[in-house]
């Protein structure tokens, strides 16, 4: 069951998830650490908080990696509570900080997120790893303050990877410059600089990065929606589906609709 429920976790399966813990009820299994540690994972990463704090609050017993689930499941939406009931035992772990540093993140506070990236090293001896980098790198860049989060990845003990470089394409040519040399034949960096310079109306430098691509293509966003218990997968732009030309028709009624109202 714990397994099942990881895989419904990263799949945002919801509607199987739920069904599988109704089983988990009818079948009257207790609510270990590990199957409620599961259980908020799962909601948590299908976006729905209140049955995540819901099997929460009914464990009994909960170690470091439910705390730190229940934290990522709140950070992508900026919800940071200083609640600390019940968990004074409870030692924090590289997971459990990255859930903080995410959260502050979304939520615009640039100074706890430094103190907060402090104490992780200094108080609690945890290793500070790229992902807790990015986070910061991540909370500058949201708060504009793009100098001082180039900065902070120029001082980084630590080899920054592109995914660090990547968030700070904004701060311009030094940037740019790096990324392109680490990932040269990766058509989204292209298609990430081209867009920050049409957004200026820099029309000449936006169309050399697209003779640059030499013919490379971003791969299509993609996204899934679970109807009906089906899962759906919808791409960018137009997907020649059949069972998608009714979809495209409805959108274009709404997109009229919104021009009239506006």
């Amino acid at each position: 069951m714990v397994l099942l429920l990881s895989a419904c976790a990263e799949l945002g399966y919801l509607s199987l998830g739920r069904w599988v813990h109704s089983q988990l009820v009818l079948r009257g299994m207790v609510l270990s650490v590990q199957l409620g540690t599961a259980l908020v994972d799962m909601y948590g990463k299908s976006g729905a908080l209140g049955y995540a704090r819901a099997v929460f609050e009914r464990m009994e017993k909960r170690n470091v990696w439910t705390w730190s689930a229940m934290i990522l499941g709140l950070a992508p939406h900026g919800r940071v509570s200083n609640n600390n009931n019940n968990s004074r035992d409870i030692r924090p772990n590289y997971v459990t900080y990255l859930g903080v540093l995410c959260a502050c993140s979304h939520a615009g506070m640039v100074n706890e997120d430094y103190k907060y990236f402090h104490d992780m090293e200094c108080v609690h001896g945890i290793k500070t790893l790229m992902m807790h980098y990015g986070a910061m790198v991540d909370v500058l860049g949201r708060a504009a303050r793009l100098e001082e989060a180039y900065e902070f990845i120029q001082s980084m003990p630590i080899e920054p990877d592109p995914v660090v470089w990547r968030t700070l394409l904004r701060v311009g040519e030094r940037v740019r410059k790096k990324l392109l040399l680490m990932e040269p034949r990766r058509g989204g960096n292209l298609v990430i600089v081209a867009n920050m310079f049409a957004e200026v109306e820099m029309w000449e430098k936006a169309a050399n990065v697209g003779h640059e691509s030499g013919g490379m293509k971003k791969v299509a966003g993609e996204s899934c929606a679970d109807l009906g218990g089906s899962m759906h997968r919808f791409f960018a732009g137009y997907d020649p589906c059949p069972d998608l030309v009714p979809v495209y028709h409805l959108l274009d009624g709404f997109n009229l609709h919104l021009k009239m109202v506006n």
